[in-house]
């Protein structure tokens, strides 16, 4: 497709979708827009966009696509400005943000104006890293990504946006934004809470013994790493999905509830029951679908704790240009194996870092 696309914020989502369309369709010109003037040079400089926009007008105006990426209380007030803007004939407007329905109610006074259309999106993939020198064309590869048009919009409209984005080779999916918003609740919103929550009762008895902060160091750091996330991002996605989130929560107290008449009970065929229901749904997900929450693709290697055993390592992947994102040490005790951690962006780092150091060293090496 030829035509012009206006990406307004230029971090790791706006970056990659912008890569993504470019792969699609190398005819058309990818205009960009930071409020950080850096994020803006390094992405020409970087070949993410084509032309750096000095103002969201200058950039909107000719558009035939925006992307609004950015968090979705500064979004909404760009789908005012937006709405304030002469723009081309037959525009389609989205977003990228992880609430949909209040974006969506927002977005009412751009449908007011004929010619404009807007499709909230949701792209559900990320990374660890952030900021545009992170982006990747590949980042949303078979990734599911949300689409939540209000019923005002024709379904040719939302076949162009998913011509403009087939780049990404991500995996489309139309829901409405209160379903949206629900399904992102369950998946992804709730399990923030709860790793957060886990993490307070962890510092907190950390009053009963000293010890608690040593022992957390391994599983538990592992099982609560996206209460790592970012504290801003997840204070609004909070009030922007705080009606979803506060039936899930009252429905959990239930769940817990329930766990509590077991132990009370002591019945131990029951609590049996309760962990093996768990256990079998769980061991049902998907395993090479990405979801809501970024996958953390880690790989652990047994090595002996001797003077250079992690520096070997990291050499042999330092020499096959495979990027780590993260690396720890879980155990390691004198005369003994050691647990080392490694980290990836994705699941074929991974694979390739797995062969490497099975073909050069000979540790044991298992996946997480």
């Amino acid at each position: 497709m030829e035509g012009r696309v206006f990406v307004i914020g230029l971090g790791l989502i706006g970056g990659s979708l912008a890569l993504g369309i470019k792969a699609g369709h190398r005819e058309s010109v990818i205009i960009g827009y930071d409020i950080n003037e850096e994020q803006g040079r390094l992405a020409k400089m970087m070949g993410v966009i084509d032309e750096a926009a000095a103002s969201i007008e200058e950039g909107a105006k000719e558009a035939d696509l925006i992307i609004v990426s950015t968090p979705v209380t500064i979004a909404e007030g760009i789908i005012e400005q937006l709405s304030q803007i002469p723009l081309k004939a037959g525009v389609i407007i989205t977003d990228t943000g992880s609430t949909k329905t209040t974006i969506s109610e927002k977005a009412s006074c751009l449908l007011e104006k004929k010619g404009i259309c807007f499709i909230g999106g949701h792209p559900m993939a990320g990374s660890h890293k952030s900021g545009v020198t992170a982006s990747k064309k590949i980042l949303f590869e078979n990734a599911f990504y949300l689409f939540t048009p209000t019923t005002e919009i024709g379904l040719e409209n939302i076949d162009i946006l998913k011509n403009w984005l087939k780049g990404t080779k991500a995996k489309f999916l139309t829901v409405s934004p209160e379903e949206h918003d629900y399904l992102t609740g369950v998946i992804s919103h709730f399990p923030h809470i709860i790793a957060a929550s886990l993490v307070h009762r962890a510092a907190a008895a950390e009053d009963y013994s000293a010890l608690v902060g040593r022992l957390a160091a391994g599983g538990f750091r592992d099982i609560t790493r996206i209460a790592s996330s970012n504290p801003a991002m997840w204070r609004d996605i909070l009030l922007h999905n705080q009606k979803v989130l506060l039936d899930l929560l009252h429905e959990w107290k239930d769940e817990m509830q329930r766990v509590i008449t077991l132990l009370e009970s002591s019945d131990g065929h029951e609590i049996y029951q309760y962990f093996d229901v768990a256990k079998k749904y769980r061991d049902g997900l998907p395993t090479k679908e990405k979801g809501a929450i970024p996958a953390f693709y880690d790989l652990f290697v047994d090595v002996p704790d001797y003077p250079g055993s992690i520096s070997e390592i990291t050499g042999y992947l330092a020499r096959d240009e495979i990027n780590i994102t993260n690396i720890r040490i879980l155990e390691t005790r004198e005369d003994i194996y050691g647990v080392l951690a490694i980290s990836f962006q994705s699941e074929e780092d991974r694979t390739r870092a797995d062969q490497c150091i099975q073909q050069n060293t000979s540790f044991e090496t298992s996946i997480g």
